[in-house]
């Protein structure tokens, strides 16, 4: 898998301390997207999924995938977070694809066996809201996977906070 970088203990990508793992390549290439550096899938580097998973485990906090979007990578996306869910991590994934699309593709549906919370949905800047939680636009949804699929519609995450 490519990565970019792993910011550490960051506090806006989710709730608490978490780790953040920002991966290459992103084809929405949102108008105002505060990272179009990562929109290049060639960028950063490799590592594998157990590798980075190993790193993460070892730095001991909460994870988040960001990007990017970490559905274009979602096969290996999945495995790292398989292996970090068995750790007892918490796993956060944002994407520019909407739930409803995640669930019609077989890997990408997959991560979703591993998500605690999903934020959904391209980033419009005509939307931007900088007092929202966790998002950049109001369009964007933080979906609570577990409920997600225990209840058969989307459940948005609330914050204990």
């Amino acid at each position: 898998m490519r990565i970019l970088d792993i910011v550490e203990a960051t506090t806006v990508d989710g709730p608490g301390f978490r780790n953040s793992v920002y991966l290459a390549g992103c084809t929405h290439h949102c108008d105002g997207c505060h990272n179009p550096q990562s929109w290049d899938p060639a960028g950063g580097y490799d590592i594998t999924p157990q590798e980075l998973a190993g790193k993460l485990i070892e730095m001991g906090l909460d994870v988040t995938f960001s990007g990017g979007d970490p559905m274009l990578q979602a096969a290996e996306v999945a495995v790292t977070a398989e292996i970090l869910k068995a750790a007892g991590l918490s796993v956060w994934v944002y994407t520019g694809f909407r739930y409803e699309e995640l669930n019609a593709h077989a890997d990408m549906n997959r991560v979703l066996d591993f998500a605690d919370v999903v934020v959904d949905g391209r980033f419009v800047l005509a939307l931007r809201n900088t007092s929202l939680l966790f998002k950049g636009s109001s369009n964007q949804r933080l979906i609570d996977v577990k409920a997600t699929r225990r209840s058969g519609k989307v459940v948005e995450w609330e914050s204990s906070f």
